[in-house]
């Protein structure tokens, strides 16, 4: 059993950095939710002089979700308005006019 639990508490805990670097937002938590209770139910299992990579796994869950909870908070997502692009894009209304329209006189 604790065998098991070493291998889903090491995978879980490789996804849970994984997603925490990756632009996921909060379902990074997902993982990290996942290693944390299979990192505890290890620690729960394991003997006292077997509890250094629990330990450890449990600290890097710790720091993937509060990189992820700093990362959601702290930055922040905005939009800026293009201006050139609709300036261009009027521009090319106006010229798109004036070519219809001189094609209008074209054919009277």
């Amino acid at each position: 059993m604790r065998k098991l639990l070493v291998v889903l508490a090491i995978i879980f805990t490789a996804l849970a950095i994984i997603f925490s670097a990756l632009p996921l937002d909060t379902i990074a938590f997902l993982p990290i939710g996942l290693a944390m209770v299979f990192c505890l139910l290890l620690l729960k299992k394991s003997a006292v002089n077997q509890r250094k990579l629990p330990n450890i796994l449990l600290f890097l869950c710790v720091a993937s979700s509060l990189f992820v909870l700093g990362k959601t908070l702290l930055v922040k997502d905005q939009v800026v308005k293009d201006t050139k692009f609709e300036k261009e894009k009027m521009e090319t209304k106006i010229e798109a006019k004036k070519e219809l329209e001189e094609l209008e006189k074209d054919l009277e």
